[in-house]
């Protein structure tokens, strides 16, 4: 084969997900939606190119995703550009850049989207992936804190989720913070030429990484490192004390690990993350925490903030892997007509279906009882609508159930709500010999 006519297959790390899979994406995103809504969220959505700077002041310079992974190129009109690594920035951004700040009360907004790393794809992870996240910005009581982790546990329920755990942390402010890496500094340079390569270089650039290495051979020097919840303000240990209290009242269930750390610059104070045992060694499903000053360093007016990004890609694997969402509703009905004199009438009907929101399939050439039958089989409907000249004619048609192999005569201007009523109703077992009929 010339290279000219070479197959061309998708991007290394990046996929395409099938009319197969994305019924689960879109039902995941859909319970989002509801859980979001109920808690007076409303959705933003930002571009996937943005400004280079924004993320190298924002997530910080000496991240693995500033120096490794962001996919950045120079524009001929705008500089450098970046597709973004991540949405928490790009929000806060647009908060500043259209002055969210000036409406009423706190901002609460949700995003869903493609995000773009250059890093090793693996279960679950991909260099193109999707998050589905949330930002609170303009509050800094801890109930806020409190109030989004009810809510993703609420979300993970309402998914049929119940393997999985809440993990707590504070990393303390820029008061704090500073003098817990003096110690923390300290202490790796007694320890850091036993540790992985990339552990040596986050000890001098970014030590607060070095705490959430996952290489197992540096588990155990990790653990005897100092820990920063032993070295929080006055203020930052009070707020932390008030999240957990406040979870508890709400009844959320959750464990305080004290190495647990977010991979940017931005954060600060409340820190979490949501594991789930069906993911196997790379558990993580989201994470997220407070970032209080992040407005300011991007320009804006002082507006505390708390957010999450759920990876949309591994929380769909969890919910496949717990079987907790029913299937999705096969398509309602196919119509079947025979002959061209049948045509406009099976064409009418089919389109007063679909304004019904009634998923409804019809042939486009005239086709054979027996192989209609057999289509509407393959497509898993739930009713068979046959269309002859003797139907046209009365203006009854026949409607097959495909699961029970029954049939019987409904008006043509009754076939919508006879399936309405008869689709609220759950679906009977398929027999084999209906749908082969």
């Amino acid at each position: 084969m010339s290279k000219k006519n070479e197959l061309i297959q998708s991007v290394k790390g990046t996929r395409d997900l099938l009319p197969a899979d994305t019924p689960l994406w879109q039902r995941v995103e859909d319970e989002a939606r509801k859980v979001f809504e109920a808690y007076n969220y409303r959705e933003i959505r930002t571009p996937v190119l943005e400004q280079t700077a924004l993320f190298a002041r924002s997530v910080g310079s000496d991240t693995d995703i500033v120096t490794k992974e962001m996919y950045t190129f120079d524009d001929r009109d705008s500089g450098s550009l970046t597709l973004r690594p991540e949405a928490t920035a790009s929000v806060v951004r647009a908060y500043i850049e259209h002055s969210l700040y000036n409406e009423p009360g706190i901002q609460k907004l949700y995003y869903f989207g493609p995000m773009f790393r250059r890093e090793r794809p693996q279960k679950g992870r991909y260099r193109q992936f999707y998050q589905i996240g949330a930002e609170v910005l303009g509050g800094d009581h801890p109930a806020i804190d409190a109030e989004v982790l009810e809510m993703l546990a609420l979300l993970l329920e309402r998914l049929g989720l119940k393997e999985f755990k809440l993990l707590v942390n504070s990393v303390g402010c820029s008061k704090c913070r500073p003098e817990y890496l003096k110690v923390l500094r300290k202490s790796l340079d007694e320890v850091k030429s036993r540790l992985c390569e990339d552990c040596q270089r986050r000890s001098n650039t970014n030590p607060l990484r070095v705490l959430d290495c996952k290489i197992e051979a540096d588990q155990p020097i990790i653990e005897g490192l100092p820990k920063i919840i032993d070295h929080l303000c006055p203020e930052c240990r009070q707020h932390f004390d008030a999240v957990t209290m406040e979870l508890k009242q709400r009844g959320v269930e959750f464990e305080v690990v004290p190495r647990l750390v977010r991979g940017l610059d931005y954060y600060t104070r409340t820190t979490f993350e949501i594991t789930s045992g069906l993911l196997g060694a790379q558990n993580a499903v989201l994470g997220g925490g407070r970032y209080d000053g992040l407005s300011e360093m991007l320009g804006g007016p002082p507006a505390p903030g708390i957010g999450f990004a759920i990876g949309q890609d591994r929380l769909v694997l969890t919910v496949e892997a717990a079987s907790s969402l029913k299937p999705a509703q096969p398509l309602a009905a196919y119509i079947a007509w025979m002959g061209e004199a049948t045509r406009e009438a099976a064409t009418m009907l089919a389109r007063e279906l679909r304004r019904e929101r009634i998923g409804t399939e019809i042939s486009y050439h005239p086709i054979k009882l027996r192989k209609a039958m057999g289509a509407a089989s393959k497509l898993q409907v739930r009713y068979a609508i046959i269309i002859g000249e003797q139907e046209v004619e009365s203006g009854n048609y026949q409607v097959k159930d495909m699961g029970t192999g029954e049939q019987q005569s409904v008006s043509a201007g009754e076939i919508a709500g006879f399936l309405k009523e008869k689709l609220r109703e759950p679906a009977p077992a398929a027999s084999p010999v209906a749908g082969q009929q």
